[in-house]
């Protein structure tokens, strides 16, 4: 699993980890944030968080193109600071005057523009490495590895932010009440949502240190076509044709993937909503260790210990993985019994599912498709698309089951039907899970092995911008919410799913003759 990958794939890795943390602290409580400071209802919070995550992934396309001529090191090192004074900004107490909303959007706006000169060009950094040949055939188990990291930091960040806001409320003798709307309560609610912001503030500066401590690392790959043209590298030649191709191909893909970010991303609004609303945040029973995150970050660990008693050529070293992989299970069985009977859970709480099961699960999606490749049966990373956007249509599946006999939002108001077990919503993360597993790793992998080499930024930026048209367009759950029976909101996700599946599998040979 870990072997013939470079030091700097871990170097690129962990500095992204630090700041997917504080990036998804943000986003696990930013819709609810709004709601409390300045009292926005769903549709207004859904789409002020869509339009945010379409700018936030719209923008590597200009950073890419900036990157292609300035270099890629360059524009993550100026991403990182603008970020950070971006979420400055959003941590700022500025009470909820007409002003706080202009410094809200300002920081918003410098969080997208920072992300865009970061994100993008960290993952090329990335993708440079393997265009040495000793590394290139563990491209694909790269990224996968890459992006199990970037979810490390994802799965912790909606318990930081659970925790802040506990701490807070307690200060003034409150605890969190999602039907609770007294200005007072709401009043301090919003500061504790707004020291969250802080969170990424902090994590940027560790990231930072990464980055720059172990830069001798992968310092070879922050090379531009340009410039190693120049330094006579060998650099892939491309006929005219062959870039066209490959251009068109990777706009397939682009626009298909639009269609999965629509309906993925409505973890941070639709699917939050459903939890502050419909899910019973009172949990018992075994399924308080899903709460636990200390708990399941030892059953996180012990899947990799696990697989390496497997895998190791020693039996000493299988021995000891063994004997590690027994002590993390019992330790995250520790933990559980020492919870309380009754666990009060936050609607931002269930954000961390998706990125815990990515973690736990990547080992076997890379055993799994290293034993086909093996057997000289690969899965292509354009099938594997198509796989997961049919995956996701059968994750809304299970959603839609939930919301049979439950009250429409239309009909429900400021009200509260909390009933529903939270398994329903685990389950739900669960496949969408699988999903994002077969597509968003091995997306970003064909970008960086199919783009032109004087393109790579502009396609990566690409990339991010299909994400972008997708995000953008998951305000239209919100949108809907108030609107519209909640079975019917699922309904529309699940046919866009379906409907881009079935085009991807349309389009695999043309795709497959394009590229080669």
């Amino acid at each position: 699993m870990f072997e013939n990958q470079p030091k700097g794939l871990y170097a690129l890795a962990l500095a992204n980890t630090g700041e997917r943390f504080g990036y998804y602290t943000m986003m696990a409580i930013f819709a609810l944030f709004m709601q409390a400071k300045f009292g926005w209802d769903e549709s207004t919070a859904g789409q002020v968080n869509a339009i945010f995550l379409a700018a936030v992934y719209f923008m590597p396309l200009l950073g890419g193109v900036i990157a292609d001529k300035m270099g890629y090191g360059k524009c993550v090192t100026v991403g990182m600071a603008v970020m950070f004074l971006g979420y400055l900004c959003l941590a700022l107490p500025t009470g909820n005057a007409s002003y706080a909303q202009y410094v809200m959007f300002g920081g918003l706006g410098l969080v997208s523009v920072g992300t865009g000169l970061f994100k993008g060009n960290l993952q090329v950094l990335v993708g440079n490495l393997y265009d040495d040949p000793k590394y290139s055939s563990s491209r694909d188990s790269a990224f996968s590895l890459f992006y199990m990291a970037i979810n490390i930091g994802a799965m912790f960040a909606p318990s930081m932010a659970k925790w802040i806001t506990n701490q807070y409320l307690a200060g003034s003798g409150f605890v969190y009440d999602a039907a609770n709307q007294d200005p007072v309560y709401l009043e301090c609610l919003s500061g504790a949502y707004g020291l969250c912001f802080g969170v990424a503030c902090c994590s940027l500066v560790l990231s930072a240190v990464i980055y720059f401590v172990t830069r001798s690392w992968f310092k070879h790959a922050d090379v531009t076509a340009k410039q190693a043209k120049a330094a006579s590298a060998p650099v892939e030649e491309l006929t005219p044709k062959q870039t066209k191709d490959r251009i068109m191909a990777l706009l397939l893909v682009f626009f298909v993937v639009i269609f999965f970010w629509m309906a993925f991303h409505q973890n941070g609004s639709a699917l939050t909503f459903f939890a502050k609303k419909y899910t019973n945040l009172q949990v018992e029973g075994p399924m308080r260790f899903g709460f636990n995150i200390f708990s399941m970050a030892l059953v996180a660990v012990a899947v990799y210990t696990g697989f390496a008693a497997f895998q190791s050529k020693t039996s000493k070293t299988k021995s000891i993985c063994a004997v590690v992989t027994v002590a993390l299970l019992g330790a995250a069985y520790g933990l559980y019994a020492m919870m309380d009977p009754t666990t009060m859970a936050q609607p931002s709480d269930f954000q961390h599912f998706n990125p815990f099961f990515v973690v736990a699960l990547t080992p076997f999606s890379m055993v799994f498709f290293g034993a086909l490749a093996n057997k000289g049966k690969e899965v292509s990373a354009p099938t594997r698309i198509a796989w997961g956007m049919f995956v996701a249509a059968l994750g809304f599946g299970v959603i839609t089951l939930a919301s049979t006999d439950l009250i429409s939002p239309m009909d429900l108001g400021d009200n509260t039907q909390s009933i529903l077990s939270p398994s329903w919503l685990i389950t739900t993360y669960l496949v969408l899970t699988f999903a994002e597993l077969l597509l968003s790793p091995m997306g970003i992998s064909f970008v960086t092995k199919v783009a032109p080499p004087k393109y790579k930024g502009l396609m990566m930026g690409g990339w991010f911008v299909a994400t972008a048209i997708g995000n953008y367009a998951s305000m239209l759950p919100s949108m809907l919410w108030n609107k519209i029976p909640l079975m019917y909101n699922w309904a529309i996700l699940i046919a866009l799913c379906l409907v881009s599946a079935l085009l991807m599998f349309a389009l695999l040979k043309k795709l497959k003759a394009m590229t080669e």
